[in-house]
């Protein structure tokens, strides 16, 4: 119970980092679509950040999880020399890798700017080839503060640069703006002008995560003054051949969840959406997207944990049965999240989508937050490959999924719009999910408690689709009644789980009574 313990306990923490960067950063949907009203405004940011998103996979080469290995496989503190010698080597692999990848963008940004038909925002691709370049070299002392267990010092960094970030968007988005065009405070003009380009909209996103990412450089510090640059062969070869495999598999994942954002708008037929361009389509489903966010952050916040938890727990011969433990808990979790913000998804699309155009793609976010429930539990499933060094299942696993993926928008973006986005991706996960959970039975069972994972999804499906049935358009009444529904499934979990809950419950009685009582002054 104790290694549970502190498996929950890590996944608190990291999630914090997680959760309320996250939620603090989400504070820019309102922001910027309140700004940029046009949804097809932020069409070229939507595209843009799906390509940093795969560009940080290849230049991070999946030396993360390969640092993991070789830390855990150096412990304690005579280990030392050996674990700092592993960190110079990652280390100065990504380094390699990322300067070589951002110098050919910095060279080719016109051409690339033009391939993109996003003609005039050069800056948008520089500031975005140096913004990926700092979170790909500090993803390894990152990874080294989660092997250290310096969870504090990990947090603090992540709270202080989504906090700068955001207040950078305001000053460039709304304080800028406003001043620029004189609303307030016109004797800042000369100054702002100087700084403000109204041609640049929506680049200054990207502009203040760059600046963001750049505090990361001084905030880990203290990770970075005994880095030596080495590429001993020795040493640097055993790293690539297990983190190769690695960064085909989360490169294959990230095409997974990020295809659809990339060939919507060329699958997508010309004025399919009445009203709207195929840009500004591209710029509702990428909004609504982000509501998705919810199911994300519970599962980046397990795996900040789980990741180095595991690799300690391997020679463990109670791992199996604890993987089976924590996975039951993370499925119940996340239906909870997917009926919490399912029934009261109207209510969240306005507030967070300030413009109504972005609302009307509300309808694909059960479906997204399904799909990131399956694709959680596949990551949760998944540590059987790479406890076991046969992260080549992982790649085959991955592509696969691709492969459903890509299938699946060709076959319906065409005739159901970004519904089919939602679809294929749906499809995408339960199929990674269930290959993945077939080939681990076979080469590291695990005592999963599948019955208990379906019947939990099934209800929560059924409630969430009964609820839909019913419209109701006055939010005092639809809050209340949203509010009973989920209290219901609440209560019917207690009710089911009542025997492990009971147990928790005498458990944290029994280390109550047994403390020490405080001296009485």
């Amino acid at each position: 119970m104790s290694t549970f313990k502190k498996l929950a306990g890590d996944t608190a923490l990291y999630g914090l980092s997680t959760i309320v960067p996250r939620m603090i950063n989400f504070a820019l949907v309102p922001l910027q679509t309140w700004v940029f009203t046009e949804a097809g405004e932020l069409a070229s940011n939507v595209v843009l950040y799906s390509y940093v998103a795969l560009m940080l996979a290849v230049y991070t080469f999946g030396l993360e999880t390969a640092f993991f290995r070789g830390a855990a496989r150096a412990k304690g503190p005579e280990n030392k020399a050996v674990r700092d010698e592993t960190f110079n080597n990652t280390l100065s692999i990504v380094l390699v890798i990322t300067g070589f990848f951002t110098a050919l963008i910095l060279l080719l940004s016109r051409p690339i700017t033009s391939w993109l038909d996003f003609k005039g925002q050069e800056l948008s691709i520089t500031w975005c080839a140096l913004l990926v370049a700092i979170d790909a070299i500090m993803s390894i002392p990152f990874a080294r503060l989660r092997v250290e267990g310096r969870a504090r010092q990990f947090v603090t960094a992540k709270i202080i640069n989504v906090v700068v970030m955001v207040g950078l968007n305001f000053f460039f988005l709304l304080f800028c703006r406003d001043v620029y065009m004189g609303k307030y405070l016109t004797g800042l003009q000369p100054l702002i002008r100087l700084i403000y380009y109204p041609a640049i909209g929506p680049g200054y996103i990207f502009l203040a995560n760059l600046l963001a990412n750049l505090l990361y450089v001084y905030l880990l510090r203290d990770t970075l003054l005994n880095f030596k640059f080495q590429l001993r062969p020795d040493a640097v070869k055993p790293l690539l051949l297990y983190s190769f495999p690695l960064m085909l598999t989360t490169l294959a994942g990230l095409l997974n969840t990020l295809t659809d954002r990339i060939v919507l708008s060329h699958l997508l037929p010309a004025g399919f959406y009445p009203g709207l361009t195929t840009n500004a389509a591209v710029g509702v489903y990428g909004n609504c997207y982000k509501l998705s966010v919810f199911m994300a952050l519970a599962i980046q916040s397990f795996k900040f944990a789980a990741d180095p938890f595991f690799f300690a727990q391997a020679d463990d011969k109670q791992a199996p049965d604890l993987l089976g433990r924590v996975t039951k808990w993370f499925v119940i979790i996340c239906v909870v999240i997917w009926v919490g913000v399912s029934l009261n998804i109207d209510v969240i699309g306005q507030l967070m989508l300030r413009s109504p155009v972005y609302r009307t793609g509300l309808g694909i976010v059960p479906i997204l937050l399904l799909a990131n429930l399956f694709l959680g539990v596949y990551y949760n499933i998944s540590f059987w490959f790479k406890l076991s060094d046969k992260t080549r299942f992982g790649t085959l696993i991955t592509v696969i999924g691709l492969a459903v993926t890509v299938a699946g928008n060709i076959l319906l973006i065409p005739v159901m719009g970004y519904m089919g986005c939602a679809i294929a991706f749906l499809a995408s996960c339960i199929v990674m999910t269930v290959v993945c959970y077939l080939l681990g039975e076979k080469y590291y069972p695990v005592p999963y408690n599948v019955g208990s994972a379906l019947g939990y999804i099934a209800g929560a499906g059924a409630l969430i689709w009964a609820a839909g049935l019913i419209k109701i358009t006055s939010f005092w009444i639809a809050i209340p009644y949203h509010l009973v529904l989920f209290a219901l499934f609440l209560g019917v979990i207690a009710v089911v789980e009542r025997d492990t809950l009971q147990d928790g419950i005498n458990r944290f009685r029994r280390r109550g009574k047994s403390s020490p009582t405080a001296p009485v002054v």
